[in-house]
């Protein structure tokens, strides 16, 4: 039954898209090989579906977690956002410094600056009981226009011909590649590290059944003594965290 739903999905998007072509006057067949086959016939084009895979990955395992307990943060892309600035300033704050630590200070902040964003929702749920799912939504536009705000002002390249873009950053800030020629760099093989421990937290952890026992019965979790704001901010720290890490791979990748 788990397999259904995207099965079904996926029959009625194929049969969908084949009336659509042949009402174009299109070969069905081939345009699903252009669209699903040929992107991934290259050692190019995986590289590039791996490097669009990562922050969804990303972003998706902590979302994952967050709709087992119930908890809808949808607001991932402002929290990725807040991460991919958090991360761009202190990268462009240590401009001459060619050294090791600045990749791993430039993902503590990321995650920092998506828990910080992913704060707010959490907040407003367990103090007012407002709706987490309008108010992540609306803090998406809120970091976009945050964003425009700091690469039209404070963070815009003064040698950048007045383009809306800060610096580029220096080797040491910048992820390494996994292939030579390639794009794709070190957070993929991280989202990777992300799910496995997404994984094992949800199936191995106190938390994690405490977290699933409060998405699927509220009344047993309420009698059990689960406290519901400690699962709400859990899911709404680790996916902020996550969207946050997200973001350092869109700016430093």
């Amino acid at each position: 039954m788990m397999l259904a739903s995207p099965l079904i999905a996926a029959c009625a998007m194929l049969a969908s898209g084949s009336l659509l072509f042949m009402f174009l006057g299109q070969e069905p067949l081939h345009a699903f090989y252009v669209y699903f086959i040929k992107p991934a016939s290259t050692l190019y084009g995986i590289g590039e579906l791996l490097l669009k895979a990562t922050p969804l990955i990303l972003c998706g395992v902590g979302l994952a977690i967050g709709f087992r307990a119930n908890v809808h943060n949808i607001g991932a892309d402002g929290q990725l956002t807040m991460g991919a600035i958090a991360a761009g300033c202190v990268a462009l704050y240590f401009d001459d410094v060619q050294a090791g630590w600045l990749l791993p200070l430039m993902l503590v902040a990321g995650a920092l600056g998506g828990m910080a964003w992913a704060a707010i929702p959490a907040l407003l749920r367990t103090r007012f009981n407002t709706s987490e799912i309008l108010v992540s939504l609306m803090l998406v536009y809120v970091a976009y226009l945050y964003l425009s705000y700091l690469v039209h002002g404070p963070l815009r390249d003064p040698a950048g011909y007045n383009f809306p873009q800060s610096k580029m950053f220096h080797d040491a800030a910048l992820l390494p590649l996994l292939l030579e020629g390639l794009r794709v760099n070190a957070a993929f093989p991280l989202s990777l590290l992300a799910a496995a421990c997404a994984w094992f937290f949800c199936k191995h952890t106190f938390a994690g059944y405490r977290m699933q026992v409060s998405g699927m019965a509220p009344a047993a979790a309420l009698y059990a003594g689960f406290s519901e704001p400690k699962n709400v901010w859990l899911a709404f720290m680790v996916s902020g965290a996550l969207a946050g890490v997200a973001g350092v791979g869109e700016v430093a990748g």
